[in-house]
C-alpha cells in the first residue's frame, strides 16, 4: 500500500504559484513536483470557509449535511471520517498543524486548549497541532500540544516548526505500516489578531516586485497592496517546506512508494468582494464564490493512474476524500459524497456545487462558461445552514468576463441561461441535501 502525504496551506489562490501563472519565483518546488505529477486546473473548493471546507474534507459529506456549516462547530462524533477508514487497514495515521475542528460557538475550551482524542477525527497514531493555532501562535513562535496533550512550545517561523514536526515523525516512525500524514499549514492565512498577513521577515523585500492580480486591480485592490508581498512570502515558506519534505522521502528511500497531495481549502479576495451584501461576513476575505476565492491549488504525485501533466476536468475538494480512500485500496467509499477524481476525470466533469455562510446563506453552480449563485437574503448566515427558496444574486459569462466584474443577474440576454442553471442548481440541492427548493428571479 501507498504512504499518503497530504499538505495542506489555508487561503491560498492559485495564482501564487508558477504553475498556475505566478511570474515571481515563488513556488519553485512544488513547480518542480508539478512536472512529474499532475497539475489540476479546475480544482474547486465546496465551501469557501476554514471549518466548513477542512469537516467536508476529513468526511467526504457536504458541509450542510455534516451541521459544520460556518466555523465553530466541531466535526460531528457519528461520522466515519478518511483517518477512521485508514486505520481500519492498517495505516499509522498522523496530524500536525491546525485542525479547527474541535470548539463549538460558545465553548471555547479547545481554542487554546489541548484536543482530546475524542475530537480528533480518528488519527491515532502521531498528533501535533492546535485546534485554532491562529489563536495559539503567531508567524513567529507559539505552541501547540503533542499526542498526550502536552504543550509544546516553539520559536521561529510557524510553518518551519509545523514541518519540523512533520520530519519528527517521520523520522521517529518505526513501523513498517504506510502512513497518512496531514501537514496542515496556516499560512498564508491572515494573522486574525492583528489583521495583517506574516509572511517570513524578509518577504517585503524578497517580493518586492509583485504584481497584483487583475481581479484585485479592478477592484480598489482591497488591502492587497499592503499585504501582498507577506502573502506571498507566506506561500514561499511553505513551497520551502514541501521542499524540506520532500528531502526526508528520499532520504527515508520512501519517496517512489509514497503519493503527495498538496491543496488549499479555499482562497483569499482581500476585502474586495460581498460589499454589497446587507450581511457580509466582517473582515471578508473569502465567503464568495468568486473565482479567486473558490479556486484551489491542486497537484497530485506518484500516481501512475494520472497520465495527464495537466488536468482540466472540474474536481471539487469533496472529491479528494474518495480519492485518498481510492489510492489507499477501498473500493466502497461509504455516504461520501463526492467522486475520485480518476472519475471525475473520466467523466470530463464540467460542473462544480458550492455552499456558502457566514456572508450569506447561498449556493452556487461553476460550470465552465458560468459562475451562477443564489441566496436566501432572510436567512442569518451564522445560524441557519440552509433554505428551501433561494433568489438569483449573481451571474458571470466566464467566456467574456473571467474576473467576474460584470453581473448579468438581472440581463434579459440571459434568461434561458438562468432558466438552465436553476434547473442544475436545484438537481444538485435536492441530490446533496435532499431539499426541494425554489429559486426565485433577482429583484
Amino acid at each position: 500500500m501507498k504512504n499518503i502525504l497530504f499538505i495542506f496551506s489555508d487561503q491560498q489562490r492559485q495564482d501564487t504559484m508558477g504553475i498556475y501563472g505566478q511570474k515571481l519565483n515563488v513556488t519553485p518546488n512544488l513547480d518542480k513536483l508539478s512536472k512529474d505529477g499532475t497539475v489540476f486546473e479546475n480544482s474547486f473548493t465546496a465551501q469557501p470557509v476554514c471549518g466548513p471546507a477542512r469537516a467536508c474534507l476529513q468526511s467526504g459529506i457536504y458541509p450542510s449535511q455534516l451541521g459544520t456549516f460556518k466555523n465553530g462547530i466541531s466535526l460531528p462524533k457519528n461520522i466515519k471520517t478518511i483517518a477512521n477508514y485508514l486505520n481500519d487497514i492498517g495505516y499509522e495515521t498522523a496530524y500536525v498543524g491546525k485542525w479547527h475542528l474541535a470548539s463549538d460557538d460558545g465553548i471555547e475550551e479547545y481554542h487554546y486548549k489541548p484536543v482530546p482524542p475524542h475530537k480528533r477525527g480518528g488519527y491515532k497514531d502521531y498528533w501535533m497541532a492546535s485546534d485554532v493555532l491562529e489563536f495559539t501562535s503567531h508567524g513567529y513562535d507559539g505552541y501547540v500540544f503533542n499526542k498526550d496533550m502536552e504543550k509544546i512550545e516553539f520559536t521561529g517561523y510557524r510553518a518551519d516548526k509545523i514541518t519540523d514536526f512533520a520530519l519528527n515523525y517521520l523520522d521517529k516512525k518505526t513501523s513498517d505500516n504506510p502512513f497518512f500524514l496531514f501537514v496542515s499549514y496556516i499560512e498564508p492565512h491572515h494573522q486574525n489578531d492583528r489583521k495583517i498577513y506574516e509572511g517570513p521577515l524578509d518577504s517585503k523585500e524578497k517580493f518586492a516586485n509583485f504584481e497584483i492580480p487583475e481581479d484585485l486591480k479592478k477592484l480598489e485592490y482591497g488591502d492587497s497592496r499592503e499585504n501582498y508581498a507577506d502573502y506571498l512570502g507566506c506561500c514561499n515558506s511553505i513551497d520551502k517546506n514541501v521542499g524540506r519534505l520532500i528531502e526526508k522521502l528520499k532520504e527515508k528511500n520512501i519517496m517512489d512508494n509514497t503519493v503527495i497531495i498538496y491543496t488549499s481549502d479555499h482562497g483569499c479576495h482581500f476585502k474586495t468582494r460581498n460589499k454589497n451584501l446587507k450581511k457580509p461576513g466582517g473582515d471578508d476575505y473569502k465567503r464568495s464564490p468568486a473565482d479567486c476565492v473558490i479556486k484551489t491549488p491542486l497537484i497530485i504525485w506518484g500516481l501512475d493512474q494520472l497520465k495527464s501533466k495537466r488536468e482540466s476536468s472540474f474536481v471539487s475538494l469533496i472529491d479528494l476524500p474518495p480519492t485518498i480512500l481510492h489510492i489507499a485500496g477501498y473500493k466502497n467509499f461509504g455516504e461520501m459524497q463526492g467522486k475520485t477524481v480518476f472519475e471525475r476525470i473520466k467523466d470530463k466533469n464540467k460542473e462544480v456545487f458550492i455552499q456558502i455562510s457566514e456572508s450569506f446563506v447561498g449556493r452556487a453552480i461553476r460550470t465552465d462558461k458560468f459562475l451562477y449563485c443564489v441566496h436566501a437574503p432572510d436567512k442569518n448566515p451564522w445560524n441557519d445552514k440552509n433554505s428551501i427558496e433561494y433568489q438569483e444574486l449573481y451571474l458571470y459569462d466566464l467566456e467574456k468576463d473571467p474576473l467576474e466584474l460584470n453581473n448579468l443577474v438581472k440581463n434579459k440576454d440571459y434568461e434561458e441561461d438562468k432558466k438552465r442553471l436553476s434547473v442544475l442548481l436545484k438537481n444538485r440541492i435536492k441530490q446533496y441535501e435532499q431539499i426541494e427548493c425554489t429559486i426565485l428571479k433577482s429583484n
